[in-house]
């Protein structure tokens, strides 16, 4: 099969010809349709995110395919079936904390390098290798809404955060980080989910004012100043009711104190969501202060990715209408043309626009 391997940071991806896949017991192999690229790919091929991949890997984390071979094991799946490929990766024997590694992107600790050296290569090559219970299966689609589809990859992180909370129907979200790409798809999903209100705060104007034309008065905008105190009580204020749920999405490079300034609105007895970057490079800690957190009562989630049966109930919602793949527009790249893919993700990072590798 063709695949595009990444051989050292910081050097281009090389196209060339590799081995197939060949599934054993607990595996599955997937013809790669489409695959998603993170606008932030080419800092982690740079080397600038630091995260633990061992190389040579074929990159690319998640997509979109049909199932071509099984292993003895499998019972649901059929070859041929439409299915999302899960990178979360999770060990088998880790009962109460298994190891997790992001096939063909990142390992977390020891545990999740071991498990990433046979789940390693990723989405960039026209067959993948996974876990038979990480081939998710989305239902029969025309594969020309393979493209779309890909957004699942960005969905499932802010679902997983708010699954996580228990977001109920009726209650009022704010997403720290609502103008970027993972931001504005926790907005869709807040609301696919039933949310009264979302608050969505800012400071690029425009993409402000396009989640309200995309989804109506339920999303209340607030334009950031950068005084953390100011910016508080402006969301409060932009706020119709209490707010029960704060998610934060935030980059690696944004402030601690933007952050906290979201974070703080919420009511007592509220949730709190950490599912960002900020300090993942370094610099100061978040700081939250201890008296608010225990005489308010609130409750803390820090969340990675989303649980193994997320996937299913996501696809109920696209399924049920409630949460529109059409309104994502793709781009569209040849494996061959992989490296300007990943440029031309960094370069076009505005909400609800993905670019996407068809094998």
């Amino acid at each position: 099969m063709k695949a595009a391997t990444l051989k050292a940071f910081g050097s281009p991806l090389a196209v060339e010809t590799v081995p197939d896949p060949v599934p054993g017991a607990g595996e599955v192999v997937v013809d790669i349709v489409a695959a998603g690229v993170l606008s932030y790919t080419n800092e982690v091929f740079s080397g600038a995110r630091k995260y633990l991949l061992e190389l040579p890997v074929i990159p690319g984390v998640g997509g979109i395919g049909r199932v071509s071979a099984l292993g003895p094991d499998a019972t649901k799946l059929a070859i041929g079936d439409w299915v999302f490929c899960d990178p979360t990766v999770r060990s088998r024997d880790g009962g109460l904390a298994p190891d997790i590694t992001l096939q063909g992107w990142s390992a977390r600790g020891p545990g999740g390098l071991k498990l990433q050296q046979h789940f390693r290569n990723g989405s960039f090559a026209e067959k993948m290798m996974l876990p038979t219970e990480n081939a998710k299966p989305i239902g029969a689609i025309a594969e020309s809404e393979a493209a779309q589809w890909c957004a699942l990859g960005t969905l499932l992180v802010p679902y997983g955060g708010f699954l996580a909370a228990n977001l109920q129907a009726g209650e009022t979200v704010l997403v720290s980080g609502a103008t970027g790409k993972f931001g504005s798809c926790a907005v869709a999903i807040a609301l696919a989910m039933g949310a009264a209100h979302v608050i969505a705060p800012g400071r690029n104007e425009a993409a402000l004012a396009d989640l309200v034309s995309r989804f109506g008065k339920r999303v209340r905008t607030v334009k950031l100043t950068g005084n953390e105190d100011d910016d508080r009580e402006r969301m409060r204020e932009a706020s119709p009711a209490p707010i029960d749920c704060v998610i934060d999405i935030m980059p690696p490079q944004v402030a601690t104190s933007v952050v906290r300034a979201a974070l703080m609105t919420v009511r007592p007895y509220g949730r709190v969501v950490l599912m960002g970057g900020v300090g993942m490079l370094g610099g100061a800690g978040l700081d939250l202060p201890y008296p608010w957190i225990m005489r308010n009562c609130i409750t803390i989630h820090g969340v990675w990715m989303c649980p193994p049966d997320a996937t299913v109930k996501l696809v109920q919602l696209i399924r049920a209408g409630l949460l529109r793949l059409d309104q994502f527009a793709t781009t569209s790249f040849g494996l061959d043309e992989v490296n300007e893919a990943v440029t031309h993700a960094a370069e076009h990072a505005e909400p609800f626009r993905m670019t996407v590798i068809r094998p």
